[in-house]
């Protein structure tokens, strides 16, 4: 495969000449050189494979940063696998369950990957791939967005969960609406533009109607404001009590 760097270009695929054009800013030419030099071929085209894959099932467009951070990934991932290293992914579950859009694209990279390869990738690399997908789809792609929205979002479910011994059944439509509410809630936290008015009658009112609720939500916003040192509006709090007594309500908890 012949593979060129070229400057505000489009990423091309042509399958008689195998050629990829990938945009890069110049002073990352060599370096990115140096990258694909000592990468197998095959990587590349399972890279490109997966992509397309991705931006199809994930309907969104991705940045072209990918195919660099995930090529690199994967022929690391194979390289381990060679040598019997196997690396614990700490927030498998909580990407598996919060991103399964992400996942599904993930468990099909995987198979894959496997068979193309002929080795069996261990099933946390399929919510490897997924973090990398869900980074690629924000305009600050290189940042461990993923990564901290999913941890964010764990938190939140198991306090939730603990503070009122709360069943999450996954497939669930109360459920479903919780952590709806909830990924939406740590993106608007992440890109600060949290929902926010001076007039606290809405948290008022909610407070007076599921004083319980209401407590879960502050202990939510205390452990929040502690680990990330931001504050958390009222009108926020008072939207994720309504989803946490639709939980308990579900649940029988008065």
């Amino acid at each position: 495969m012949n593979i060129q760097l070229i400057r505000n270009a489009t990423l091309i695929v042509q399958d008689q000449v195998h050629q990829v054009f990938i945009p890069v800013e110049h002073d990352r030419v060599k370096e990115l050189a140096n990258l694909m030099d000592s990468i197998p071929p095959i990587f590349a085209e399972l890279t490109q494979q997966i992509v397309v894959h991705a931006e199809k099932q994930l309907r969104v467009k991705l940045s072209t940063s990918v195919y660099f951070t995930l090529m690199d990934h994967l022929n690391f991932a194979v390289e381990r696998f060679h040598q019997g290293i196997n690396i614990t992914n700490k927030v498998y579950w909580e990407i598996k369950n919060y991103y399964p859009d992400e996942f599904q694209v993930g468990q099909y990279a995987l198979k894959q990957v496997n068979e193309a390869l002929s080795v069996e990738l261990p099933v946390e690399e399929a919510a490897n791939i997924a973090f990398h997908l869900i980074n690629a789809q924000g305009e600050q792609s290189e940042s461990p967005n993923g990564v901290r929205y999913a941890k964010m979002i764990g938190s939140i479910v198991n306090l939730a969960r603990y503070n009122f011994h709360i069943d999450l059944e996954m497939d669930n439509v109360h459920y479903t609406r919780f952590i709806t509410h909830v990924k939406f809630f740590v993106e608007r936290f992440f890109s600060d533009q949290m929902l926010h008015d001076s007039d606290n009658a809405l948290f008022d009112q909610i407070a007076g109607l599921y004083p319980q609720a209401m407590l879960g939500a502050l202990k939510i916003k205390d452990y929040i404001e502690q680990v990330y040192g931001k504050p958390v509006p009222n009108d926020e709090l008072a939207y994720l009590a309504v989803h946490i007594q639709r939980l308990m309500r579900y649940n029988q908890i008065e």
